[in-house]
């Protein structure tokens, strides 16, 4: 399924339905408040089958959404309306940022990764392909660290954005090693049901533009991934991608001016490009 909240690839995607959201983007854009949330899952989100494209990264919260569907009666992970998935889930992120801050707002593209982690089916987060800022002092001071600590949350980060110490704090990957370790970490999953979720601001520069700055993933490397869950014997239950440049807009000033806030400096594409 389209969820059109900001126009972001246009009118329709050839080969999916469309469900028209635009009047809920600027109320979810980057934050929202919970009670904004809890009206457009019950309005919208419920409805929706397990596999969903979506716009801008700044409405990555919506995944933790998406992911109550899975625990409920008559959603199946393979969208044929039988018995809720019987197994918890491993949710596998592609995402240049960690989104495990633990400060409101609750509902926040930077925190999902929280609201996730309390679904009772949700086994566990991996998210792959962080380069950002998050990962040094004092910012991880914000981060989820009791889920990190428990093994729940783990943060797998480009060594070539990050300094020599985050790098042996978070035991970085390489591009050179980053396969052997997917590799590695999908086969850990023992064949469980899996839910992925792409940002595609974990894809560099040359490959996708989106309202936050890029991490360093070709598209082909995404794709790689997936199969190789697959070919570990995991069941892909559900997933969503986001990500995609849109022009921001929003429903309050305070959300506004703490998006803006938050935003690092990006370049501007030209819209018609």
């Amino acid at each position: 399924m389209y969820l059109d909240l900001d126009a972001a690839w246009g009118d329709a995607v050839p080969g999916m339905d469309l469900t028209d959201a635009r009047a809920w983007g600027p109320r979810l854009r980057c934050f929202a408040p919970a009670a904004e949330a809890e009206a457009f899952y019950r309005e919208v989100a419920v409805g929706l089958p397990p596999f969903v494209l979506s716009g801008s990264g700044d409405f990555h919260h919506l995944t933790a959404l998406l992911l109550r569907n899975l625990g409920r009666p008559g959603r199946g992970g393979d969208g044929d309306g039988g018995p809720a998935i019987a197994r918890p889930v491993a949710v596998v992120s592609f995402d240049n940022h960690p989104d495990w801050d633990v400060r409101p707002p609750r509902w926040a593209c930077g925190g999902w990764v929280n609201r996730a982690l309390e679904l009772s089916h949700v086994r566990s987060v991996a998210v792959w392909g962080c380069g950002n800022f998050e990962l040094r002092r004092p910012h991880t001071l914000f981060a989820n660290r009791r889920a990190s600590r428990d093994g729940r949350l783990a943060v797998y980060a480009w060594a070539e954005r990050q300094p020599p110490a985050v790098r042996r704090r978070f035991d970085c990957m390489s591009g050179d090693d980053w396969r052997g370790r997917f590799d590695r970490f999908a086969a850990s999953l023992d064949g469980g049901d899996v839910y992925v979720t792409v940002d595609l601001d974990a894809l560099s520069a040359a490959e996708a533009v989106t309202n936050w700055e890029p991490g360093l993933f070709a598209a082909a490397d995404v794709a790689w991934a997936v199969g190789r869950l697959r070919a570990a014997g995991c069941r892909v239950v559900g997933g969503d991608v986001c990500g995609a440049w849109s022009p921001p807009a929003y429903a309050r000033r305070r959300q506004r001016f703490a998006a803006e806030w938050d935003r690092p400096p990006v370049t501007v594409p030209d819209p018609a490009a």
